[in-house]
């Protein structure tokens, strides 16, 4: 089983944003990259199928996956985390605010949501309906 990281998506207010702000970068020739403090110690786990889950305004919502885990010899944030470009939207699952990131074990992780159903709700409904318990 992949091991997967978990962090919060600051400055982000939706998935909707992360997607247009990687386009963005991407259009400016940029890899999608996640620059860290600290490497991963388990990082051949996290190479082998793992992903970054995206926590946004308190929700884990979307994950991208890893695509290669470099150090740099200095500066703040000498790791950098490349991910694929592809977001993958997944089943909101609430997460309080922490710094950095952490690893996600694979029986923890929120379920991928259908293609194309994450336009079929909308995020305040989503987030009534899971406090409600009915989602």
């Amino acid at each position: 089983m992949p091991l997967h990281l978990i962090k919060l998506c600051v400055g982000i207010d939706s998935v909707e944003a992360l997607r247009v702000w990687r386009a963005r970068r991407a259009a400016q020739g940029h890899r999608s990259v996640c620059p860290t403090r600290q490497t991963p110690r388990r990082a051949a786990e996290l190479l082998d199928g793992g992903s970054l889950y995206w926590v946004i305004k308190g929700q884990v919502l979307v994950r991208q996956a890893i695509d290669e885990i470099v150090t740099l010899d200095s500066g703040t944030q000498p790791c950098r985390i490349y991910l694929k470009p592809e977001l993958i939207e997944t089943a909101p699952q609430p997460r309080r605010a922490f710094q950095g990131w952490r690893y996600l074990e694979a029986g923890d992780v929120p379920p991928d949501l259908p293609t194309g159903a994450g336009e079929a709700i909308e995020p305040e409904l989503a987030k009534q309906l899971r406090e409600l318990g009915a989602w």
